[in-house]
């Protein structure tokens, strides 16, 4: 594969001194070769059957505390240079000066190497994929009425040039499949699913059984046909294994992203050094876990992707950081500068966020629980940062009776508070795995990430259902 897009290096600097032609301090080219393609199966025909490209750059020029940014998809000298100079108008009219930018290619890490990209396979093995899956979900029991299923992939190939004289480049290829089911009982209408998702390339699929994916869709369906209203009250909460990770990355990881931090939106301000979680709670995000939906080479500012300690055994120890926040700062960014496309600016992001593992066995942490909830997969929520109070929906959750997982439960939500969870777990599993591919949306911008975790125990988390 290769690594960035092909674009002459005198190009992109000549670009750079145009953008700094009228006298900004700091000037940012992005270029973006994209391809995708999608397929979707829903009610036993394809609906779907898509493919694209977009290629362009986004120029960005830095004036004080003022930036200013422009895109455009004429990749030619004189379409690169007209969106520096308007860039850097927006920065900052007037003014005169020249300056030359020299370029020095930096090293990175290789992405995965990918053993078969997506866009050289058949589209009709693409769709064979989803009839498949459509099959299996449907054998999973009669109670199954609707089926969907969804292929997609993706290759980014970037190029990151900066004034301080970076040129970086990375090649990402992404492939991710889902299966979404509908059961229909006494109860009503449930619904199950279950996704994968890897940044490699079709050889995806040597590796996970779509057929077993869509099985695992369609039981979670039909489980809840036969689930009891979710309970109401303040109760011990069990999270498995790779199920609560979202939990985290909306109630916690948002709040320690360093913009929010910068403009007071963060309930984790000022608090650098403090005691804000369990001593066995690590909370990591790490860009460089290899295989993982949310991990590159370098981000969109050209920085090598890393592995970030956030919280230490409870002590808050760091924030996610991007380039011009940490300039302002003295340091070096941390990764994690992200942008959806070159339409986009660069903004904080999270990579794959997760709590690290801890040293208690899995089945020992239910089995001290009297009475609970035990939630196997969280579904989605929302969250203030700026207070850390946030609502998540269960989608596969059951009761904890005796210290034994009990029967499944429905129609139920967690209710509670970031940094108080934090306070509040009391028991790690050792037993750490990631979840299912996500995409996080801020600002309008979406990007991949993933989020994981141990099997964990709150003390006591808010769950509001419907039982009386």
């Amino acid at each position: 594969m290769g690594r960035m897009v092909v674009i002459d290096e005198s190009v992109v600097a000549g670009t750079l001194s145009e953008a700094l032609a009228t006298g900004g301090e700091f000037a940012e080219v992005f270029v973006e070769d994209r391809r995708s393609s999608s397929a979707l199966l829903d009610d036993g025909k394809v609906e779907e059957l898509a493919s694209g490209r977009t290629r362009g750059a986004g120029i960005r020029v830095v004036v004080g505390e003022t930036t200013g940014f422009a895109q455009t998809s004429d990749l030619s000298e004189a379409g690169l240079a007209g969106a520096a100079r308007a860039a850097a108008a927006a920065a900052r009219g007037g003014g005169g000066g020249h300056r030359v930018v020299t370029l020095d290619r930096l090293d990175v890490p290789v992405s995965p190497d990918v053993e078969l990209l997506p866009e050289s396979v058949a589209k009709a093995a693409k769709v064979e994929l989803l009839r498949r899956a459509d099959e299996a979900a449907r054998g999973a029991g009669s109670a199954i009425t609707q089926v969907s299923a969804r292929y997609a992939d993706g290759r980014r190939r970037i190029l990151v040039a900066n004034s301080d004289g970076l040129l970086a480049g990375d090649d990402q290829v992404r492939t991710r499949f889902a299966v979404s089911c509908v059961a229909v009982g006494d109860t009503g209408m449930q619904t199950g699913f279950e996704s994968v998702g890897r940044p490699v390339g079709f050889e995806l699929f040597d590796e996970y059984e779509v057929d077993t994916l869509a099985r695992t869709a369609a039981n979670r369906a039909i489980i809840k046909l036969a689930a009891q209203p979710a309970p109401s009250g303040s109760m011990p909460v069990v999270i498995g294994a790779g199920g609560g990770g979202v939990l985290f990355h909306e109630a916690c990881g948002h709040g320690l992203e360093a913009d929010l931090v910068a403009k007071q939106a963060s309930v984790f301000r000022n608090r650098v050094g403090e005691q804000v979680a369990h001593p066995e709670v690590t909370l990591v995000d790490d860009g460089t876990m290899a295989r993982e939906w949310g991990a590159y080479a370098i981000d969109d500012e050209g920085r090598p992707a890393q592995r970030n300690v956030l919280i230490k055994n409870g002590v808050l120890t760091d924030y996610m950081w991007d380039l011009l926040r940490a300039r302002k700062k003295g340091r070096e960014s941390s990764g994690n500068g992200r942008r959806q496309s070159y339409q986009h600016l660069p903004m904080v992001r999270m990579t794959n966020t997760y709590l690290a593992n801890g040293r208690e066995n899995p089945g020992d942490i239910i089995g001290d629980t009297d009475r609970g909830v035990y939630v196997a997969h969280l579904g989605g929520g929302q969250v203030n940062t700026a207070t850390g109070d946030f609502v998540f929906g269960m989608s596969e959750a059951y009761l904890i009776v005796n210290g034994e997982i009990g029967p499944p439960i429905r129609e139920g939500n967690l209710i509670g508070n970031g940094p108080e969870v934090l306070a509040g777990i009391e028991a790690l599993g050792n037993d750490f795995a990631m979840g299912s591919p996500g995409t996080c949306g801020k600002d309008g911008q979406g990007v991949p990430v993933g989020d994981g975790t141990p099997t964990l125990r709150v003390a006591s988390m808010t769950v509001g259902g419907t039982a009386a």
